[in-house]
């Protein structure tokens, strides 16, 4: 299977490598209990990047199929016996939906900056300090993470776009996304995400539309390699 070819059913590509994974333990290529080969070696040997491979036992894991163990591998579960139906929609692919962010959010990030007032600056303030806050109190500050990229996308003036970052944003609540969240998110990583809103506030309080919008790209692509290339 190549990541290239447009499947005909336009499943996402997770569910397509999650039932390529589930026919091989179904013809006893890997018997319950066994672990999977490494996931590089694996990916190639499907013809598929890391990423969709992870995103695929993901899913897997989800229905019961195989067992994720950090730091020892992946491994498989005693399944029903019969044909299973193919992997269900759990979302959005993770790794896709952080390109389609940083795409979207970039350009967001250009158009607000020659538009803020000191009331949305004052906003995005205020939220940077309340997520410290919850990161301290050993929260996830989701709410705030959101609150700052939709502050930024109402600046745009732009009705579609708010929603756009919003509908974007709340996809990480799909059970893919969050399942992949849970293993990877950490109070290192929400430090790390929290600097990287300083910086792209930094621009807007420039009204800098290039360095917005760097800034911005650089903090989605980074949370991309954070949550999905851990």
């Amino acid at each position: 299977m190549s990541e290239s070819t447009k499947p005909a059913d336009s499943r996402r590509l997770y569910q397509q490598v999650a039932d390529q994974v589930r026919d091989l333990i179904a013809a006893g290529q890997f018997v319950p209990g066994s672990r999977l080969p490494a996931e590089r070696d694996f990916a190639q040997q499907l013809g598929v990047s890391r990423p969709s491979l992870r995103e695929g036992l993901i899913a897997l894991e989800i229905e019961g199929s195989v067992e994720i163990r950090m730091g020892s591998g992946v491994y498989v579960c005693a399944g029903p016996a019969g044909v299973q139906a193919p992997t269900r929609p759990l979302g959005e692919s993770p790794s896709e939906l952080m390109q389609a962010r940083a795409a979207v959010e970039g350009t967001v990030a250009a158009l607000a900056a020659a538009r803020m007032d000191d009331k949305a600056l004052g906003t995005l303030e205020g939220t940077l300090e309340a997520m410290r806050t919850e990161v301290a109190a050993g929260r996830k500050p989701l709410e705030q993470d959101r609150l700052f990229h939709v502050t930024i996308a109402a600046q745009t003036g732009n009705s579609v776009l708010v929603r756009l970052v919003a509908d974007l944003f709340d996809e990480r609540h799909a059970p893919i996304s969050a399942r992949l969240q849970s293993r990877f998110e950490s109070p290192g990583t929400w430090a790390a995400a929290i600097e990287e809103h300083v910086t792209i506030l930094k621009g807007l309080v420039a009204a800098d539309p290039i360095l917005a919008q760097a800034a911005m790209r650089l903090h989605l692509e980074a949370s991309r390699e954070r949550w999905i290339e851990a």
